[in-house]
């Protein structure tokens, strides 16, 4: 009944996973850059560049804190309820959300929505990635499925904020729109109406589970061994995202602030950081690469992890920022599907749970990565604090990492 029940995830079901986590990932893009621009009419024409940056963070921090918050609830709703009732309530949730955004006049209103928002979307991507879970017919076929998710998500985030400036160009040229904040709820309703689109796909593509099927409970005739593995990804998970929060915001910070390039310059390395995963990815989890030896692949993908962190302030010039970020975006973008295939199979019947918490843990790193990164940037008494810290940090996840071959296959089979 088992093996039934995993090979029952047809292409189009795939399909619509797919977008629904590009559809909160591009949502996430697309109001990145809108947001100075909001907060500066809410807060009006008096408004000084620290108050904007501040709530500029303080927004995007409470999105973040919002997934960590939530993500694990959502996990084990849908191991108990099943998949698709779950998913369908983050979609149409985002989507209310989106289109509410696209209507506030107030910063306290803004405050609420971005709360709401990363409720709802912390039902998504942990749901569709334990949906394929449950119905993957083998490894290879999870390894292969749980990477095509993650690249719908880095997708959905390169996207975003190119799609946002296009669509509310367009709506100002077509509509005539003489202010420019008047045309910012176009992108905003049409990441609305993407997720009300897909969430009507999922309730025709999405295979219903039964409840007898899921069990949230941890099984506890696993071994200690296999009981220590989730916080152990969950660790490295929270190391990673950490590395790349922190990696992003310095990139941003030592690209205008120290080396003078130009925004096309910035933007460069984004979209070369951004293809560089995608790429990865699709070796690493290639039919040509068996997902049990990804297990092999960790900890040298965390020693250059490390040492692109340590590098990247000591990088004078933009060719040697572009062999640095490669080197960045490359192992992070082994690591991440790999700690996730991982943290899939040896959840057992829990993939909600555990799957949502992994997104927890990574988006808890995110916050905190983004955050230090920016507040340790420029500290006298330690320079480039906060890449020393985060290079220590990963050095952690090195020797942590340096028994996971063998417990992984020794907690599967357990």
């Amino acid at each position: 009944m088992k093996s039934k029940a995993r090979s029952a995830l047809p292409p189009v079901a795939m399909a619509v996973l797919m977008a629904s986590v590009f559809t909160v990932s591009m949502g996430f893009g697309v109001v990145l850059p809108l947001l100075p621009f909001l907060i500066e009419r809410l807060l009006g024409g008096g408004a000084e560049a620290g108050q904007i940056s501040r709530a500029t963070g303080l927004l995007t921090g409470l999105y973040m804190l919002s997934l960590f918050l939530f993500a694990p609830l959502w996990g084990r709703l849908s191991d108990k309820h099943g998949r698709r009732v779950v998913l369908l309530i983050g979609l149409i949730g985002f989507g209310a959300t989106m289109l509410v955004f696209a209507f506030v006049e107030s910063l306290v209103a803004v405050y609420a929505e971005r709360i709401l928002s990363g409720l709802f979307a912390a039902a998504v991507t942990p749901v569709a990635l334990a949906a394929v879970g449950d119905l993957a017919a083998t490894d290879e076929a999870r390894a292969r499925r749980l990477t095509f998710v993650s690249l719908a998500g880095i997708s959905g985030f390169l996207l975003g904020p190119m799609l946002g400036v296009f669509i509310a160009r367009a709506a100002a040229d077509i509509f005539s729109i003489t202010d420019p904040m008047g045309s910012l709820a176009f992108p905003l309703g049409a990441t609305a109406v993407l997720a009300f689109a897909v969430a009507g796909a999922a309730v025709f593509a999405i295979p219903p589970t039964r409840h007898r099927e899921r069990v949230g409970a941890p099984d506890q005739t696993a071994s200690s061994t296999s009981r220590w593995l989730i916080p152990n990804l969950l660790i490295l998970g929270f190391i990673v995202a950490a590395g790349v929060g922190v990696f992003e915001v310095g990139l941003a910070l030592r690209g205008k602030q120290e080396l003078g390039m130009t925004p096309t310059q910035i933007a460069l390395m984004f979209t070369e950081c951004s293809l560089v995963m995608l790429v990865v990815q699709a070796i690493v989890f290639s039919p040509w690469v068996k997902p049990s030896a990804t297990r092999w692949l960790i900890a040298p993908a965390l020693v250059v992890l490390a040492t692109g962190l340590f590098l990247l302030p000591r990088a004078t010039d933009f060719t040697l920022m572009l062999a640095v970020i490669g080197a960045v975006a490359a192992s992070a973008g082994i690591l991440a599907p790999i700690l996730t295939y991982w943290t899939s199979s040896m959840a057992g019947q829990a993939q909600g749970a555990q799957l949502g918490r992994q997104t927890a843990a990574a988006s808890l790193g995110a916050a905190i990565g983004s955050a230090g990164g920016g507040l340790l940037y420029d500290v006298a008494w330690l320079p480039d604090a906060s890449f020393l810290i985060m290079t220590v940090l990963t050095g952690v996840g090195v020797v942590l990492s340096f028994a996971l071959p063998r417990m992984l296959v020794r907690g599967r089979t357990a």
